[in-house]
C-alpha cells in the first residue's frame, strides 16, 4: 500500500514538475512582454490596431479562417517562407502582445497571413480581397478557399450607387440583374480592415538574434570535414 502510495505521488510530482516547467516558466517569461518603444521614432510597437480592425479580428475567428491559415513566418533555414515572400523575418513573440486571442494556425491550406496588410496595401489591396472573400478563383485561380458570398449583400439601387458598390470589381459573368448591386456587409468590411492592419514588420532586436539553420548540403560537408 505505501509503494503504491510512493508510486503515485511520484506520477503525480513528474507531471507536476513537466507542467511548471513548460507552462509556468513560458507563462512568466512571455507574459512580461511589453511593446517595444523604437527610440527611433518614439513609437510603440506592436502598434495597436483599429476598432473597425479589432472587429474584423473576431471575424476572422468566426470564419475559422486560423483553420486554413497561420500567421507565423518561421525562421530562414526552417521552412521556405521568406522565399514564398511572406515575410522578410521570422515572427517573434512581442508581436503578439496586444493580440487578446493569437491565432497561430496549425497547417498551411492557404498562404500565411501573418504580414498580409504589408503585401497587399491600400486601395489595391482593399480591392483584391474584397474580390478573393466573394470569389476565390477571381484573385487565385484554383485556390481551394470556399466562397464568401454570405459576407456580401445584393441590393436594389434606390437612388444613387452605394459607393460601397463591388460590380466594378467582377467580371461579367459576376454581375447582379440591371438595376441591382452587390455591397459588402459590415462583417466583410471589418474583415478586410483587420487583414490590412497584419503589416507589423518592425525590426524587434529579438527577430535579428537568432540562429539561422544552414542548408542540408552545407551542414553535411562541415561534418565531412571533422
Amino acid at each position: 500500500m505505501n509503494r503504491s502510495l510512493f508510486f503515485y505521488l511520484g506520477v503525480f510530482a513528474a507531471l507536476a514538475l513537466s507542467w511548471i516547467g513548460v507552462v509556468m516558466v513560458n507563462q512568466i517569461s512571455y507574459g512580461r512582454m511589453t511593446p517595444e518603444l523604437d527610440s527611433n521614432d518614439g513609437v510603440s510597437y506592436p502598434i495597436p490596431i483599429s476598432g473597425i480592425a479589432e472587429q474584423g479580428r473576431k471575424v476572422y475567428r468566426d470564419l475559422g479562417c486560423a483553420t486554413c491559415h497561420t500567421q507565423q513566418i518561421r525562421r530562414p533555414g526552417y521552412g521556405i517562407d521568406d522565399k514564398h515572400g511572406w515575410g522578410d523575418r521570422q515572427s517573434v513573440a512581442r508581436e503578439y502582445v496586444n493580440d487578446p486571442v493569437v491565432m497561430l494556425g496549425s497547417q498551411r491550406l492557404g498562404p500565411d497571413l501573418r504580414y498580409i496588410g504589408a503585401r497587399k496595401e491600400g486601395q489595391d489591396g482593399r480591392d483584391w480581397h474584397i474580390r478573393h472573400l466573394y470569389d476565390s478563383q477571381l484573385t487565385s485561380p484554383g485556390s481551394m478557399m470556399p466562397s464568401y458570398r454570405f459576407l456580401f449583400e445584393t441590393k436594389k439601387i434606390l437612388g444613387e450607387r452605394s459607393h460601397r458598390a463591388i460590380q466594378q470589381l467582377l467580371p461579367p459573368e459576376a454581375q447582379p440583374a440591371p438595376g441591382y448591386e452587390i455591397v459588402p456587409t459590415d462583417r466583410a468590411e471589418a474583415l478586410v480592415a483587420y487583414l490590412l492592419s497584419l503589416k507589423d514588420t518592425h525590426a524587434y532586436p529579438e527577430a535579428a538574434n537568432v540562429f539561422v539553420a544552414k542548408p542540408a548540403s552545407e551542414a553535411g560537408a562541415e561534418g565531412g570535414h571533422k
